[in-house]
């Protein structure tokens, strides 16, 4: 991968963390995770999104759960931590300090 790829690929995995920990559950489906991403400019195929949601899953930010052919993502308390900046997950943008 090249550096600008991971750079869109760490900063669209925060964009998703944000979504999540702005929902009262802490949960999306792709298809709302996907309509996020596009408002912020990231207009991918619904593979990529699954792909950024399975990495953040595997980094511990999100548990997945497949209902039919849709995954839901939820947010974990680390992925809450990162976007709190009270920890830091690696492969996830660094949110910026609230001003």
């Amino acid at each position: 991968m090249s550096g600008y790829e991971d750079y869109i690929n760490a900063d669209a995995r925060l964009v998703i963390l944000k979504e999540l920990a702005r929902q009262p559950d802490g949960r999306l489906n792709e298809t709302l995770v996907t309509a996020a991403l596009d408002t912020f400019g990231y207009r991918r195929s619904r593979e990529w999104v699954r792909t950024q949601l399975r990495k953040l899953e595997e980094l511990g930010g999100v548990k997945c759960l497949e209902a039919g052919t849709v995954l839901i993502a939820s947010i974990t308390r680390f992925g809450l931590d990162h976007v709190e900046r009270r920890s830091v997950i690696d492969g996830v943008a660094r949110p910026s300090p609230e001003a």
